[in-house]
């Protein structure tokens, strides 16, 4: 056994002279973890996408992001997930310098789309329940337009390695691969800059700022509705809820993989323990888990095919036929004037 290294400056969580940084039954201990997340990840996206097609009432316009999330996240795990596990099986990436351009390619275009999806997700309810432009109706075409621009967006922020600017390595333990967060040639440190600004600070800022809006929105409804038993008062605590859950393991998935970059980038000379650099990638990649459950599974309307599906046709509980997404959107919209 001995793992793959590309180029000598490769990863700072390589051991010197290519030493293996983790033992053998390190390795394995990590396989098993990554097949924890990716199986159930495989499962569960798979089933979301499944069910899609097989009912025309799930195939509505505010669906889409999630089944275009579904099917990214599912790309993720099939391409980073299971290779990882195959990888860190063996103890060393064993595909050679063109596999790990073409993982850390794949890996990374689904997992922005996904990340952009989180997104669009945010921006599709905020004005689905705001109005910022009147009462205008959310159809397809704008659905697939979002779904468009977060693909667009992904693949033109991770074709550039292939082409010079930046580049694919190894990282972590030396299992997989993604952009390069150690080289300090300045064309490189430009890219990774980039990258973290419109891939990860970017999408964030715009999450915030529609769920901000969305619940102040929800708060001023909810004032406005007090004679009402407090119906609106219970969406908007239920909707805050959510809000706060889906901000959460957003950071937990992703802002560790983006601070470790980033100091990385700005003190090369950093000296990390592999498993320390390994953590940031297996939460970022654990998102394939938690998204279909908060986005997909906590939705009455996708849950009411989806759970049967998943049980070969038994129901453990009765499901109302609307989501609790749309339950909100349609008080709050009978009750917001254009803004």
């Amino acid at each position: 056994m001995q793992p793959s290294v590309f180029s000598p400056n490769a990863s700072s969580y390589l051991g010197p002279q290519g030493d293996p940084p983790l033992s053998y039954p390190g390795f394995v201990i990590l396989a098993i973890i990554m097949a924890v997340f990716t199986g159930p990840a495989i499962v569960l996206n798979a089933t979301v996408i499944i069910v899609s097609l097989m009912h025309k009432q799930l195939r509505q316009p505010l669906n889409y992001a999630l089944v275009n999330m579904a099917v990214a996240d599912l790309g993720t795990a099939m391409t980073g997930g299971v290779l990882s596990v195959v990888n860190n099986a063996q103890g060393y990436f064993s595909l050679g310098r063109t596999g790990c351009v073409m993982e850390g390619f794949a890996v990374s275009v689904c997992g922005i789309t996904s990340l952009c999806t989180v997104a669009l997700i945010a921006v599709e309810r905020m004005f689905v329940v705001c109005k910022p432009l009147g009462q205008m109706t959310f159809q397809k075409k704008h659905a697939a337009g979002g779904i468009f621009l977060c693909w667009l967006w992904s693949l033109t922020w991770n074709l550039p390695p292939l082409f010079g600017w930046g580049r694919y390595e190894l990282e972590g333990v030396g299992t997989s691969c993604a952009p390069d967060w150690h080289n300090r040639d300045p064309h490189n440190v430009s890219y990774i800059l980039a990258y973290f600004a419109v891939c990860f600070a970017v999408p964030f800022a715009i999450i915030l700022i529609s769920y901000t809006k969305l619940i102040w929105t929800l708060h001023q409804v909810s004032k406005l509705a007090a004679l009402e038993g407090g119906a609106v008062a219970k969406a908007e605590l239920r909707v805050a809820s959510m809000v706060i859950l889906m901000v959460v393991t957003f950071l937990i998935s992703w802002l560790p993989y983006a601070s470790l970059a980033m100091l990385v980038v700005y003190n090369p000379d950093l000296e990390i323990h592999p498993l320390v650099g390994t953590v940031p990638v297996y939460l970022a990649k654990s998102s394939t888990v938690y998204n279909p459950l908060i986005y997909i599974y906590l939705n009455k309307q996708f849950r009411k095919y989806a759970v049967p599906f998943l049980l070969c046709g038994n129901e453990p509980w009765e499901l109302d036929d609307e989501s609790e997404a749309a339950t909100t959107v349609e008080v709050a919209s009978n009750k917001v004037s254009p803004s």
